[in-house]
């Protein structure tokens, strides 16, 4: 099977805005978000559709990202952090969580930010300072 994006993303051979990391999964920011801080968490373990993962590793998943949209919400102002699981775009599993104060908010036909690398970098150090694995 040849390597995703993400595993690339993962393996470092493409770089990233790296949000947080553990043994099994990893976090970055979306290069192409619809809000400042839209996240992407995935698993290290190259599958395409989220809902064939083994259910303690999606279970795990989950509580991984939820360290990490906790850590969102301490340093992007939002009432909530949205959580999408749409999957057609790249074929390995991804969680995106996304910074909302709406329902509204969640509109992946919006258009996209466009940010600078300082700007990237810049929310990438300000939520994975508030990460606690």
């Amino acid at each position: 099977m040849e390597d995703t994006i993400f595993t690339k993303i993962i393996k470092g051979e493409i770089p990233c805005y790296k949000i947080a990391e553990s043994e099994k999964f990893f976090a970055f920011l979306d290069i192409s978000p619809i809000a400042q801080g839209h996240t992407l968490v995935v698993t290290k373990l190259q599958n395409d559709y989220i809902f064939d993962l083994p259910d303690d590793l999606l279970g795990e998943m989950m509580v991984f990202a939820k360290k990490v949209a906790v850590a969102i919400r301490k340093a992007i102002p939002c009432n909530r952090v949205g959580v999408a699981v749409i999957g057609i775009d790249v074929p390995h599993n991804h969680i995106h969580l996304v910074p909302i104060n709406g329902v509204g908010d969640l509109n992946f036909k919006a258009s996209r930010l466009q940010l600078t690398q300082e700007q990237f970098k810049e929310i990438a150090d300000k939520i994975s300072s508030q990460v606690e694995l």
